[in-house]
């Protein structure tokens, strides 16, 4: 059954149960991340304890994917069906010398800021 087969009140309904979807999903997620912050400052304590530190990743690492689903939501809700698509990206133009000479000074740039963090992190803990 295609968008041309259904009538307006169908379509009207079908949305209102996406839309309901994404909002609840995304209001689980946030209260997941509300929930996972809340337990990082309350009950994690002194990251010197024994456990600490891994829980306190698990959390932090937990709740970062809940952020990363919750911004991959509302995009796709701008993006796609069922709001219809209100961002239209450009055509990309050609690849010139000039992007190739900005990529690499800014992957050169990446690469030293890397480096001197791997280099900083060695001779701190050592």
């Amino acid at each position: 059954m295609s968008s041309a087969e259904l009538t307006p009140a169908e379509f009207a309904r079908l949305r209102g149960r996406v839309l309901d979807v994404y909002t609840s999903v995304i209001t689980l997620m946030l209260v997941g991340i509300a929930i996972l912050v809340a337990y990082i400052v309350l009950w994690v304590g002194p990251l010197t304890s024994p456990g600490a530190q891994e829980s306190f990743g698990l959390a932090l690492a937990l709740a970062f994917l809940m952020a990363t689903l919750a911004v991959h939501l509302v995009d796709r809700m701008y993006r796609v069906w069922p709001l219809g698509r209100t961002v239209h990206p450009t055509d990309p133009g050609p690849v010139t010398d000039r992007d190739l000479a900005r990529f690499f000074r800014w992957l050169v740039v990446l690469l030293t800021a890397a480096a001197l963090a791997y280099l900083l992190g060695v001779l701190i803990t050592s």
